[in-house]
């Protein structure tokens, strides 16, 4: 199959083509030509369309779905032909199915069910037994297996040993360890950030402290162990501050934040609407500014849609009994533009997969073609029309988004967004 890509503007630092206006001529998955003006070929497939840019592919760290145990939120097929849709070529999937994803059995089951895809699917299995938080997993098993990571999805590691003999454990396959970080005792009941707002609507809150303490205690552990260590959804300014430190003593973290936390705060809970609950919770403006500022300088290490498809049963209900989660993948790009510089967007994008042990190819002449096509002009509003999701709990809806996703090309097959 032959692909002739025209009027490409190319975003890739990495590229000896970033920031210019291209052709390309795809064969068997391979770019074989990159230049001003390629012929036409006979039987070949042209793309075009209005202002393109074209980038590495996207990768998201941190996607839920629902397949095995929660088909009715989210099934593999369909979340993996929404990332497609949505312009992410691979996607880290969380381990929060049932049965947890904490074994080889497990791992083989979500990889088999994503062969054939334009999106590649990555597990990350559980770092405890069933994510309870007692037992370490089958690490090494789960890594020969695919695993690219480990972790207990949204759940803190409360005892402090096991973080340290994981951290010790995983060093002889150079695994990564992540950890959620929110502190249960700090916690408590609290189901918003804790500030004006909470006091305001008489919401019982969640102090800063409650990630902050937890993430100083697995960066002393870091420090102690060695081994490397993913922050996931980071979300107040002591946060960044502290994770600035540990990377100044050399210590291999990386972090993570979610599109939710850069582009809103807890004044969306004003209406007691249960689509912002999520967690960590949405923080104050300070913060906020915090993280886009540590996205800036680097300190942050990728952006993740954080989806998380939820049963509308489980959202529809009073804000304190309301599951936390929002669903993602097709607002992030449109959202992010609405705060961040395109090429900031698109490394913030991209750059994770190294993290993950992901092959990551700039665009040059004999590289794969592992493409997302998109536009950065124009301005829309984002509706139900938008979402593609089995799950419509999007704490975006109603909100104006920049720029449009056109599509993907990975694994030689072009998936074109209709959205």
């Amino acid at each position: 199959m032959k692909i002739i890509i025209r009027s490409a503007k190319i975003i890739d630092s990495k590229s000896p083509f970033h920031n210019q206006t291209v052709d390309l001529l795809i064969a068997d998955g391979l770019i074989e030509k990159i230049g001003t003006s390629i012929l036409d070929i006979e039987d070949t497939t042209v793309v075009k369309f209005d202002n393109l840019h074209l980038s590495q592919g996207w990768f998201d760290s941190s996607v839920s779905l629902g397949e095995p145990g929660y088909e009715d939120r989210e099934t593999i097929a369909n979340g993996l032909n929404v990332a497609a849709k949505s312009g992410f070529t691979a996607i880290a999937l969380q381990p929060n199915s049932f049965p947890i994803i904490d074994n080889q059995s497990q791992v083989n089951f979500v990889k088999n069910k994503a062969n054939g895809f334009a999106t590649e699917l990555f597990p990350i299995g559980a770092l405890t037994k069933a994510s309870e938080g007692k037992d370490m997993a089958e690490l090494f098993d789960m890594k020969k297996t695919g695993a690219v990571a480990f972790g207990d999805y949204n759940k803190s590691i409360d005892n402090a040993n096991l973080l340290k003999i994981a951290l010790q454990y995983v060093q002889d396959f150079n695994g990564l360890v992540i950890t959620y970080a929110q502190d249960a005792n700090i916690k408590g009941n609290g189901v918003a950030n804790e500030g004006i707002v909470s006091t305001k609507l008489g919401l019982k809150g969640i102090p800063n402290l409650a990630e902050e303490l937890q993430i100083a205690r697995n960066l002393f552990l870091l420090e102690y162990t060695g081994g490397k260590l993913h922050i996931p959804t980071i979300s107040t300014a002591k946060t960044v501050a502290l994770i600035k430190e540990a990377k100044a003593k050399g210590l291999q973290v990386t972090c993570s934040v979610a599109v939710h936390h850069l582009v809103l705060t807890d004044e969306k809970l004003e209406g007691f609407d249960t689509r912002f609950k999520v967690t960590p919770p949405l923080r104050n403006e300070s913060d906020r500014a915090a993280l886009i500022n540590a996205v800036l300088d680097g300190t942050i290490d990728m952006i993740t849609s954080d989806h998380n498809p939820i049963d509308i049963e489980f959202k529809k209900m009073e804000f304190d009994m309301a599951k936390n989660g929002t669903i993602g993948l097709e607002s992030a790009f449109g959202a992010l533009l609405t705060v961040l510089p395109l090429e900031t967007v698109i490394e913030k994008l991209t750059l994770g997969k190294a993290v993950f042990g992901i092959e990551n190819n700039s665009i040059t002449e004999g590289s794969k073609a592992n493409f997302t096509f998109f536009t950065p002009e124009g301005k829309s509003t984002f509706t139900k029309a938008n979402i593609l999701s089995k799950s419509k709990n999007s704490a975006f809806l109603g909100t104006e988004i920049k720029g449009s996703v056109y599509g993907i090309l990975n694994q030689k097959q072009l998936v074109i967004s209709t959205k």
